[in-house]
């Protein structure tokens, strides 16, 4: 079998070293770049230097250097960043895996416009698990249309930029779309003060930050006399990286096309 070349974008932060650990450990995948700012402390180091391993992947702050041997890119850094590696992937063939999320409709047009010369595959959360409860959340929502509050409370660790979460959105927008709603309409993302009685068409979004919380995500539908909860409880980083790897080897014979988790896991 011949190997996937895999670089990872923001090769130093958790989510990086994560997926640095995880290919080590796959038969079919090989760890051939790694990139990060130019700032970085890590610059210069073996990628895989802080499991006391040598992969002979130095960690470089150049798109050329990092990217000469790669196959697909994975990357979970910011959205300006992961535009400068959109353009530069798009141009040399490269496929990516993106799991940054925060864009506003700009980048994301960028993305679909990338992939008309790349293969992509674009994610706000590439959990297994995560992308089956969208499935789950799009059954419940055909059964609860009528008569049900709908609700959708996430919860990250202090050092996330943006908010809600992608994947809080993406839940939202599954469920909207269900329900022939556009979020843009029916969202509301915060409350305060005489707020007025609840929009029945609405669903809402509340969002806790704080300590080191990988990502929980609970999707409320509370009707008369019972409610129903969807939830998804990350306790490690390791299920985002599975779901990459799944992700990047889905990528493997496509040429160009923008794809996301449902697509890789044969959801649709």
């Amino acid at each position: 079998m011949t190997e996937l070349k895999i670089a990872i974008a923001g090769a130093s932060g958790r989510m990086g070293r994560m997926l640095a650990e995880t290919i080590l450990g796959a038969t079919d995948l090989r760890l051939t770049g790694a990139l990060d700012v130019a700032s970085a402390p890590a610059i210069g180091t073996d990628v895989t230097a802080f499991l006391g391993k040598s992969s002979d992947v130095a960690i470089c702050a150049t798109l050329p250097e990092g990217l000469a041997d790669a196959d697909i890119l994975i990357d979970f850094t910011r959205p300006e960043g992961t535009l400068e590696h959109l353009a530069y992937c798009a141009q040399h063939g490269i496929k990516m895996v993106i799991g940054t999320t925060g864009f506003d409709a700009a980048g994301k047009a960028a993305i679909t416009a990338a992939a008309e010369r790349t293969a992509i595959v674009f994610a706000p959360n590439m959990s297994v698990g995560v992308n089956v409860t969208m499935k789950l959340l799009e059954m419940a929502a055909k059964s609860f249309s009528e008569g049900y509050d709908i609700e959708i409370i996430e919860a990250h660790h202090r050092m996330k930029v943006d908010a809600p979460s992608g994947t809080a959105l993406q839940m939202g927008e599954v469920i909207a779309n269900t329900l022939g709603r556009n979020l843009d309409d029916v969202g509301v993302f915060a409350r305060h003060g005489v707020t007025g009685e609840r929009d029945p068409s609405s669903i809402g979004f509340a969002t806790i930050r704080g300590g080191d919380i990988v990502g929980d995500h609970t999707v409320l539908f509370a009707g008369i006399g019972e409610r129903v909860e969807i939830s998804h409880k990350s306790s490690s980083r390791v299920t985002y990286a599975h779901g990459s790897l799944r992700a990047a080897r889905f990528l493997a014979d496509k040429t160009t096309g923008l794809f996301d988790m449902q697509d890789v896991l044969g959801l649709r």
